[in-house]
């Protein structure tokens, strides 16, 4: 063989281990997250909306509770709106 086609034909070999070591790694990651265990449910996320909406009610009916009056008033009257639609 030539020195040309020596060197070619190196390169290519040398191009060839790199790709496969590349794949191996690309493997590996994939691998790796596919099977990571962790992370959230829809549960968690459910209940911790439904904890956050019933301490903020809390709040709130402390804040009533204390003031004896009402703390947001446009919300009173748009509850009043809205249970007496007139459709």
């Amino acid at each position: 063989m030539s020195a040309k086609v020596q060197g070619i034909s190196d390169k290519a070999k040398k191009l060839t281990v790199q790709g496969y070591w590349q794949l191996q790694q690309m493997k590996m990651r994939t691998t790796d997250v596919l099977c990571t265990q962790s992370g959230e449910g829809f549960v968690d996320t459910a209940l911790k909306i439904l904890i956050s909406v019933v301490v903020g009610a809390l709040l709130l009916a402390g804040l009533y509770m204390l003031f004896n009056d009402t703390i947001l008033p446009t919300l009173t009257q748009r509850i009043k709106d809205l249970f007496n639609y007139k459709g």
